[in-house]
């Protein structure tokens, strides 16, 4: 194949120890390429944070060559064809050239191969399908490189085929069009997505989380989720996730206060309540900290509104913390239709926050002849609460004084 343009390698792609491990791999005479994601964001500009290789070697031969040359290897997936090396502190997946033999719809049966095209043939869009040699001969089988300048998602053949192939081609067709595309979707990928969809609920939810995390940082991630709901995708994805004129609230006060993360986008979705931040939390089996962030989000342990008092605000600061504060008064902005300007004064409270300790401990109340229990907790709850009525003003003295008191009644 005739090299599609030349493109020197920078960043990670050029480092010394990217090229430490191609030379192993190369050292035969056998060719060995970086592929994938990270020769399409050196296309875009864009720094890789991850490196995959791909070489006509089985994955025995490159483990072989690569311990020979004193470089780190873990055999991540044989079967697959797949070994991590690592090297000055990062690693690098390395994949020997394949084609699928039988796919189910989530995993595939693969054999090897020395046809890089053959190779590249079951990726899922034209330019993931690309490959560039050490040296910076860029290879584009399927011109990937003519639809990443037209902002076009476009299959590697056939699009019905590549989905039934790996479902999880939908989620990614999505975020790709959310991240890259310029102008409406293919709609003959459109029509092929909305045809599986019904196969979504068949994947992981750690699969389902990675893509929908990444989808909904995008700055098109409005327009690109109401174009999943319209097409029937969230519904047999995460049904609950369909307030998407909240997230177009929170997407508009975003430009003027600065970004939220994925979890957020996600919680303004949703409606408010345990029942259905708890459906999510499960169906993309999210860690215990993510669920617990998410179920506050919906479920608010205190009242944050843009008309707090400045009292009550540095009440729900102690008790959830800036960062929590931050996301519940965007949401109650969003919820409230609050332009950004009438939240500037809060959230640069928020931001200049610092968490103050209460000064009474559980120890003090053992102390004071409480017996060990239920009663500590009470009394801790009830102190701790007279003391956030005056603004968090008493010091240790007066608590304990307050103690006295309660306890002599």
């Amino acid at each position: 194949m005739t090299p599609a343009r030349h493109l020197e390698p920078t960043g990670l792609l050029a480092s010394v120890a990217a090229r430490r491990i191609l030379q192993s791999l190369m050292r035969t005479g056998r060719e060995a390429r970086y592929v994938g994601g990270c020769v399409r964001d050196l296309v875009l500009g864009v720094q890789a944070q991850d490196v995959d290789i791909a070489t006509p070697l089985p994955p025995e031969e490159a483990l072989k060559r690569l311990k020979a040359d004193g470089i780190r290897t873990v055999p991540t997936g044989l079967k697959h064809g797949t070994v991590t090396a690592i090297l000055d502190g990062r690693s690098f997946e390395i994949t020997t050239l394949r084609r699928d033999v039988e796919t189910d719809g989530r995993h595939a049966r693969v054999e090897f191969t020395d046809d890089w095209v053959e190779d590249a043939r079951r990726r899922d869009f034209t330019f993931n399908a690309m490959s560039l040699s050490p040296d910076g001969d860029l290879y584009d089988p399927f011109q990937g490189l003519r639809d990443l300048e037209a902002g076009k998602v476009r299959f590697v053949g056939e699009a019905r085929e590549r989905i039934q192939e790996d479902v999880l081609r939908i989620l990614r067709y999505f975020r790709f069009h959310a991240r890259l595309g310029k102008g409406p979707p293919d709609p003959v990928a459109l029509d092929a997505c909305a045809e599986f969809a019904h196969l979504l609920p068949n994947l992981s939810g750690e699969r389902v989380n990675a893509e929908v995390a990444r989808l909904l940082q995008t700055d098109r991630a409005v327009e690109v989720w109401r174009l999943m709901i319209d097409r029937g995708i969230v519904a047999q994805l995460l049904p609950q996730a369909v307030r998407i004129d909240r997230l177009a609230a929170i997407d508009r006060l975003e430009w003027m206060v600065g970004e939220g993360d994925s979890l957020l986008h996600l919680a303004a979705l949703l409606p408010r309540g345990e029942a259905a931040a708890m459906a999510v939390a499960e169906r993309l089996r999210l860690s215990n900290n993510q669920r617990d962030r998410l179920l506050t989000l919906c479920a608010p342990p205190v009242d944050v509104h843009p008309e707090l008092s400045v009292t009550a605000r540095r009440a729900a600061l102690q008790k959830v913390g800036p960062e929590t504060y931050r996301d519940l008064l965007l949401l109650a902005a969003a919820d409230h239709g609050v332009p950004a300007f009438q939240i500037l004064e809060p959230l640069a409270e928020a931001a200049a926050w610092r968490l103050i300790p209460f000064p009474i401990r559980g120890q003090d109340m053992l102390d004071r002849g409480v017996p060990p229990g239920p009663e500590v907790g009470r009394l801790m709850a009830e102190l701790e609460g007279w003391w956030a009525a005056r603004d968090f003003r008493p010091g240790r003295d007066e608590c304990l004084a307050e103690l006295e008191r309660r306890l002599a009644r």
